[in-house]
């Protein structure tokens, strides 16, 4: 599946990111699940930002 996410800058998806690795620290003790679903999604969106080609400026 793919997601297309239009957003101002990549500044954005990594706050997105940081706000998912908080989230899935805060309900580590009461869904473990998902708070590796959270860790696992917040991961591969964070792989996706570093594969991205570096700004031309």
């Amino acid at each position: 599946m793919a997601l297309v996410v239009r957003l101002p800058g990549a500044d954005d998806l990594a706050e997105i990111v940081e706000a998912l690795v908080a989230a899935a620290d805060a309900k580590e003790a009461d869904a473990p699940e998902l708070a590796l679903r959270w860790r696992w999604l917040a991961d591969d969106i964070g792989d996706a930002l570093d594969a991205l080609p570096a700004p031309q400026q």
